[in-house]
C-alpha cells in the first residue's frame, strides 16, 4: 500500500482494497525527492505538516499491527525497487488527477510491469472522478450545471466509508526501519506548533468536531475574515487525513443553509480536478484562450509590495500578512488579493499563483489554480473581467469593525473605525493624533483603485479584440 495524499487509516479505498485481496500487506510512504528539491524554503509548513501526519499513520498502523516504511527518495525509483525487495505481486494506491502525478504513476507503474508487478489505482480522494461527471460525453465547463450532475449522481453508496479496520489481520508486522527525522530530510522546524495547526487524522477530527458545532451558520459566516466562520479542514482534505467520503456525508445529512453551501464548496473541489485533468495546460495557460495574452505591466516593485502587504491597502496587506505568517488565508481574501493583483496592479495571475503555491499549507494544484483564474477572468466559469473588487468596499462590507486588519497590521491599531478601511483620508493632525504617518508609518496606496480598474478595462477589452 503506498501512500500519498491520503493520510489515514480510517476509510481509505486503497488500502481497504489491498487487504481485501491480499495475504499480507506492507505501507510504504515516501517523502519523495522530486517534489521536495523544488521547494525554495527549507523552514515548510506543508513538509512538517506531512511529516507530523505520516508519523501519526505510523502510530495508527502499529495499533492494528502493521507498520510504514518511510523513505527519503524518489518514488518513480523507489516503490518499483521496494515492491522487488520485498516481493510483493500488487501496489496499491489511491488515484491523483494532476498532470505530474499522472505521469509519475506512469512511470511506476511501467517499472511494476516489468517486474509483473500491476499498480492499482483507487477512487479515494473524490466523491466522483473526472470521468464521472460528463455532459454529452464532455466535461463541463460551468459550475452550476456541474453540481447539479454530481447531485443527480449521489446515491447514499457513493458515502460508504470502507471498514479497514475489520480487515487489518492481515497487515504484515514486519518492522520496518527507523523513519528518517526532519532534519535528515533536509527541512527545519516552523512555526506549526505555534499557530497550533493540529495534524494528522486526529488533529482533523478535532477540527471537524469544532466545525460541525457552527456548520448550519457557514453561509453567514464564512465570508468573514474576523470570524470563525471557515471549517479550516482544507489542509486535512488537501492531505486525505480526513475522508472526503465522511465531510460530504455529513454535509449533505444536514438540511440547513450552512451545510448545502459547505457541500457546495466540496463540490466547487472536484470541478476544479475535473478542469484541470480534462484541460492540464491551465497550469501554465488561460483557460480562455483570449485572455492568453492580457498585456499585464508586469512590474517587479508592484509584485514585491503586493507579496511583502506593503501596498496601502489594509485589507489587502492583512491577507497578505495572514499567508505569510500562517500559511493560510481566508477564502474571501484569497479572491481580493488575487483581483488586486491580476486587475489593480495589473501583474499576471501566474505570478501570485506560483507564490500562493509556495506559502499555502492547503495547497493544492487544481483549487489554487481554478481560484487564480476565476478572480483573473481568464478560468473556466470565471468572473468576468468588467467586475472588480473594489479593496475599500471589501473592506468595509466584510470587516466592518477593522477587526481583521488591526490583527495583522498593528501600525493601524489605534487607528478609528471611520478611517481604518482607508487610511490615507485622515488629516495629517488624525495621523499624528493616532500614530501612523502615511508613507512613513504605514504606506500610501500604491494605486488609484479608480483608475486601475479603468485601465484593466482596456487590457481586457483589447485582448478580447485581438481574439475575435
Amino acid at each position: 500500500m503506498w501512500f500519498r495524499r491520503d493520510l489515514r487509516v480510517y476509510d481509505n479505498a486503497a488500502l481497504y482494497q489491498a487487504l481485501v485481496h491480499s495475504k499480507s500487506v506492507y505501507c510504504v510512504f515516501v517523502f519523495d525527492t522530486d517534489i521536495l528539491d523544488r521547494l525554495s524554503s527549507k523552514r515548510h509548513r506543508r513538509v512538517e505538516f506531512i511529516y507530523e501526519s505520516v508519523h501519526e499513520l505510523c502510530t495508527n498502523l502499529r495499533r492494528l499491527g502493521g507498520d510504514l516504511f518511510v523513505l527519503h527518495a524518489s518514488a518513480r525509483a523507489e516503490i518499483p525497487a521496494l515492491a522487488k525487495r520485498l516481493r510483493v505481486q500488487a501496489v496499491y494506491a489511491n488515484a491523483d488527477y494532476e498532470p505530474a502525478a499522472i505521469e509519475r504513476d506512469g512511470a511506476v507503474a511501467q517499472a511494476l510491469s516489468m517486474l509483473g508487478v500491476q499498480l492499482h489505482r483507487c477512487k479515494d480522494q473524490v466523491i466522483f472522478e473526472p470521468q464521472e461527471i460528463l455532459t454529452n460525453g464532455k466535461p463541463f465547463s460551468v459550475f452550476t450545471p456541474y453540481k447539479n450532475a454530481w447531485l443527480a449522481r449521489l446515491q447514499s453508496d457513493s458515502l460508504a466509508a470502507y471498514p479497514v479496520e475489520g480487515h487489518a489481520s492481515v497487515l504484515s508486522p514486519e518492522r520496518a526501519p527507523a523513519a528518517p527525522s526532519l532534519a535528515a530530510l533536509g527541512f527545519e522546524r516552523t512555526n506549526l506548533a505555534e499557530l497550533r495547526l493540529p495534524t494528522g487524522t486526529s488533529g482533523g477530527q478535532r477540527w471537524l468536531n469544532d466545525f460541525l458545532t457552527r456548520i448550519d451558520d457557514y453561509d453567514e459566516l464564512r465570508n468573514y475574515p474576523a470570524l470563525n466562520g471557515p471549517s479550516n479542514l482544507s489542509v486535512h482534505l488537501r492531505f486525505g487525513t480526513l475522508s472526503i467520503r465522511e465531510l460530504a456525508r455529513l454535509a449533505h445529512a444536514r438540511n440547513t443553509a450552512g451545510a448545502k453551501v459547505w457541500l457546495s464548496e466540496l463540490i466547487w473541489r472536484e470541478f476544479y480536478f475535473m478542469i484541470l485533468f480534462f484541460h492540464p495546460g491551465v497550469v501554465e495557460h488561460a483557460y480562455k484562450p483570449a485572455f492568453e495574452n492580457v498585456a499585464f505591466s508586469n512590474s517587479d516593485d508592484s509584485f514585491k509590495a503586493w507579496c511583502d502587504g506593503r501596498t496601502g491597502y489594509p485589507l489587502i496587506d492583512a491577507a497578505m500578512q495572514q499567508i505569510n505568517q500562517t500559511g493560510y488565508m481566508h477564502n474571501r481574501l484569497r479572491m481580493v488579493t488575487a483581483s488586486f493583483l491580476t486587475k489593480d496592479l495589473h501583474v499576471d495571475w501566474r505570478w501570485g499563483e506560483r507564490y500562493f503555491a509556495d506559502k499555502l499549507n492547503d495547497y493544492d494544484l487544481s483549487a489554487n489554480n481554478g481560484g487564480w483564474q476565476w478572480a483573473a477572468s481568464t478560468g473556466s466559469d470565471a468572473q468576468p473581467y468588467f467586475r472588480i473588487f473594489n479593496p475599500t468596499l471589501q473592506s468595509e462590507r466584510f470587516d466592518p469593525d477593522g477587526n481583521f486588519i488591526r490583527s495583522y497590521l498593528p501600525a493601524l491599531s489605534a487607528v478609528p473605525t471611520e478611517y481604518i478601511h482607508a487610511p490615507w483620508l485622515m488629516s495629517v493632525a488624525d495621523q499624528k493624533q493616532y500614530g501612523v504617518i502615511i508613507g512613513k508609518d504605514y504606506p500610501a496606496p500604491i494605486v488609484d483603485h479608480a483608475q486601475a480598474r479603468a485601465q484593466t478595462l482596456k487590457l481586457y477589452g483589447a485582448a478580447t479584440r485581438r481574439q475575435a
